[in-house]
């Protein structure tokens, strides 16, 4: 049977000069008499000879190598093989062999010169709610001020840290977190190995979790103000740190002077037709607003507007870069539900206005981090490179989720088996250049969900085999805080709990599971920039292999009970000593032998 292997990582791929080297490695009985790579120039599709190599990496392989010239032609270079006979063709893509030949959004791709921010690759992120993480030692009694949430219909609420969440006014219930008790605990975050912060919104807003932004350019006082959040960027770029905020340009709060619905400026666009921000809403031929999904105290901003595109990306001084500049110097955003942003109260026009945001925020610093929040497919915004990553639900979260927990994003039951998991993760990753695929902004949870803990249920053995997904799978890892020392919760708002400082109260062993994975990625090129490839993926077990340069790092996920595994004979698994760096499995001759409810991961070279 023959079989292919190519990767967009070297060494099958490798830049010389002006000139990018794709190599194509084949075994097996009845080989193709010519290969080619079909490559573009300028989106024009073009074939280009490979050449059957006389030096080959292992005596049963047949190395085909062509170059491609980098002096012509988009950065983005896509490519595919198609392998002749004298009566019949195959062509071989990210997915495996076809008939006939792939889409074009169905090949290798590989981004050169990549424009993206290289410093995404190197991060271990950590998620943080802020009114739920630390509880600063400085905070005074001016940020606990009682006031009456519209939204809610009452005042706020202030909790204890250690009284537990309710179904009550979920929106209105404040415990104390801020943004100096984050800086206070950055010394544990940084043990934790994690390098990069993502903050949800620290606007101005009525509620706890400030989606309703009453103010873009004003830190909420309950959160420290804008003086803290200064001390936070001061203190974790001393520790080296990377931070990036949540920007909610979808739509404002109610409470927003441009829209004023409780007439707290009295020239807001709600009450007011002449108000110079009428028209950055919609409003219908009743005079009501248009509002996100329903929540009237988020009014729909309407990009139309020129005046509000100036103001939210498009002017010198708009909010988009005025927080990633002097003296804020963020290193960029997280867009809160993206792909609804538009004209005339929907997604009119989006890709034009997200692409927008993007230029703008690169603008004002060219190494910024822009990804969006995409619960669906975000492969339209990144293939337009409208965005640099997304965050990877659809990619990675809810794939594992239906392996590991048998449920889907409706909570609805979804069982499947280690072949639909591997085709699902492939599918969705093989449409992305490999350079986007290590930026894909991987989570088990965030505050949008339950917790994954919680969903295992009676499955919570598999906790620790998640944990290690989220670090050996492309991409780049990011914790919602708590989950590292077993935090649980369902949905919002229960997945928004207080973090249990007590240790007492932690998973010791969880913990400590986190750090050795932060530490093994930062150990491992192959685990950061390398390509992936699936070698065995049936019933209830996943192998793929990580491989960059000489460099091999094998993981193997097993759900159910303890098995011996036979992998098909593979170049990829040529290593001459494979080192066991976390879990109990053990590999010799192609077969693994693997635990019950286990993951293990071994390192290598070729």
């Amino acid at each position: 049977m023959l079989k292919a292997w190519h990767l967009a990582v070297a060494p099958f791929v490798k830049q010389n000069k002006d000139k990018l080297v794709i190599t194509l490695w084949l075994a097996g009985d009845n080989q193709p008499e010519r290969v080619t790579l079909r490559a573009e120039v300028d989106n024009e599709e073009t074939t280009l000879k490979m050449h059957k190599q006389r030096s080959q990496p292992q005596p049963e392989i047949t190395a085909w190598r062509a170059t491609i010239d980098l002096n012509s032609g988009q950065p983005r270079r896509r490519y595919s093989f198609k392998l002749l006979w004298h009566d019949r063709q195959l062509w071989f893509t990210p997915q495996g062999f076809s008939r006939f030949p792939p889409a074009r959004l169905e090949q290798f791709a590989v981004d050169y010169p990549d424009n993206g921010p290289q410093w995404v690759v190197e991060q271990v992120f950590y998620q943080i709610f802020p009114d739920r993480f630390a509880r600063s030692q400085q905070r005074t009694a001016l940020q606990d001020q009682r006031y009456y949430h519209h939204a809610a219909g009452q005042e706020v609420i202030f909790r204890q840290w250690d009284e537990p969440v309710t179904a009550q006014a979920g929106g209105s219930t404040f415990y104390g977190g801020d943004l100096d008790g984050i800086s206070e605990k950055l010394p544990y975050l940084k043990k934790l190995g994690v390098t990069a912060l993502y903050l949800n919104p620290v606007f101005a807003a009525p509620s706890v979790h400030k989606y309703d932004t009453e103010d873009y350019r004003r830190v909420d006082e309950q959160f420290g103000g804008d003086g803290a959040l200064l001390r936070l960027r001061e203190n974790t770029h001393r520790e080296g740190m990377r931070l990036i905020l949540d920007g909610v340009f979808n739509h404002s709060g109610d409470s927003h002077a441009w829209f004023d619905r409780h007439n707290q400026t009295m020239g807001g666009a709600c009450h007011n037709p002449e108000s110079a921000q009428r028209d950055w809403y919609s409003f219908n031929d009743e005079g009501y607003a248009l509002d996100w999904l329903g929540y009237p105290s988020l009014p729909k901003l309407d990009y139309a507007s020129n005046a509000l595109v100036q103001e939210i990306y498009g002017g010198e001084e708009s909010i988009v870069r005025h927080w990633l500049i002097a003296p804020w110097n963020m290193d960029g955003w997280r867009l809160d539900v993206v792909h609804m942003l538009g004209e005339a109260g929907g997604a009119r026009n989006n890709l034009q206005h997200v692409a927008g945001i993007t230029r703008s925020a690169k603008a004002a610093r060219p190494d910024a981090f822009v990804f969006g929040e995409h619960f669906g497919d975000a492969r339209q915004w990144l293939q337009a490179d409208a965005e640099d990553s997304a965050m990877n639900y659809r990619g990675f979260t809810f794939p594992l989720w239906g392996f590991l927990a048998n449920t889907d994003i409706s909570y609805d039951p979804q069982r499947i088996d280690a072949e639909t998991c591997m085709a699902w993760m492939d599918n969705y990753r093989a449409s992305l250049s490999h350079q986007q695929q290590l930026r894909m902004f991987n989570q088990l949870d965030s505050h949008d969900t339950a917790r994954f803990k919680t969903l295992l249920g009676k499955d919570v053995a598999r906790l620790p085999l998640a944990v290690i997904w989220l670090f050996s799978w492309p991409g780049v890892p990011c914790i919602y805080y708590g989950d590292e020392v077993g935090l649980d919760g369902n949905n919002d708002p229960f997945c928004r709990k207080t973090f249990p400082w007590e240790p007492e109260k932690q998973d010791k062993h969880l913990l400590a599971l986190y750090q050795r994975m932060a530490k093994l990625r930062k150990q491992s090129q192959a685990l950061r920039y390398g390509g992936c490839q699936v070698i065995y993926a049936h019933d209830n077990v996943v192998v793929f292999i990580r491989v960059y340069n000489q460099q091999r790092v094998l993981v193997a996920i097993n759900r159910g009970e303890a098995c011996e595994v036979v992998l098909d004979d593979t170049p990829l698994l040529s290593v001459k000593t494979w080192l066991l760096k976390e879990g109990k499995g053990s590999v010799q001759d192609g077969v693994l032998s693997l635990p019950a409810i286990s993951a293990t991961v071994w390192a290598g070279n070729h």
